[in-house]
């Protein structure tokens, strides 16, 4: 809902704060070049870009190439323009406008995968520091595991089940996803949504169980990085709920 508003306002300013800026520069468009006016007009471009709203920057570019075409270009209060170089300056304006708008969605798209980068590498450690330690039982692992792969792959939930693997969709060492060895494309059409996905743990070969993964309300895309990053999670429980295996310590039901 925060997120709606924010984008709601952001878009209000793409539309309006042109319109108001070149209001104002009507005042002084006798004096201030029109180059210089688009300049500043591009300012107001980047200061909505830098949002992260990308139909936002795109409109506030636009918008500005409207507005500057009718306020500061002959003929006044007209959505026409005479003058060659008006002409070419409200192109520019245009086409550097849009270009402000792509680069600073794309400078947040980059912030955005390089902070959940930042979390997964996290989570892979404090996987492994558990796992290295031994102070922690296998039931906690198993639960913190499941915790970091359900925020990592966007699923609904995951268990820890021990035991062998049934027959239904397996989340693959290499990251892929099959069904009856058959590869399931979830990049286009998500996890299996009617099934729950198995992630099996191994350790030297002996299967010790697996991380079952469900989701059932919701279609999870997670990128081949992301499906990596939760079998990488897996394997650094492996060792440590093998040692609880042998030890007669593994959990004999679920645990969430």
């Amino acid at each position: 809902m925060e997120t709606s508003r924010r984008n709601a306002l952001v878009m209000g300013a793409a539309l309006t704060g042109p319109l108001l800026l070149c209001a104002v520069l009507v005042a002084v468009r006798d004096v201030v070049d029109n180059t210089n006016a688009a300049l500043v007009l591009v300012l107001v471009v980047v200061a909505v870009a830098a949002a992260g709203h990308r139909p936002s920057g795109l409109v506030a570019a636009l918008s500005s190439a409207v507005w500057f075409d009718f306020f500061l270009t002959e003929p006044y209060y007209r959505f026409s323009i005479a003058g060659r170089e008006d002409v070419e300056t409200a192109v520019l304006l245009t086409l550097v406008g849009l270009a402000v708008a792509e680069i600073a969605s794309w400078g947040r798209r980059q912030q955005a995968r390089s902070s959940s980068r930042e979390g997964y590498l996290d989570g892979l450690v404090s996987s492994a520091r558990m796992a290295a330690t031994g102070d922690t039982t296998s039931a906690a692992l198993a639960t913190f595991v499941c915790d970091q792969v359900v925020a990592v792959l966007g699923v609904d939930g995951c268990r820890f089940r021990p035991g062998g693997p049934g027959s239904g969709p397996r989340l693959n060492h290499d990251g892929s996803v099959t069904r009856d060895g058959h590869p399931i494309d979830v990049d286009r059409s998500g996890f299996p949504v009617n099934d729950v996905t198995e992630l099996v743990v191994e350790h030297q070969g002996t299967v010790v169980g697996c991380f079952v993964l469900t989701a059932a309300t919701q279609v999870a895309r997670p990128g081949l990085e992301q499906r990596l990053v939760a079998v990488t999670l897996a394997e650094h429980a492996a060792s440590a709920l093998a040692a609880a295996q042998r030890a007669g310590d593994l959990p004999q039901r679920d645990v969430p």
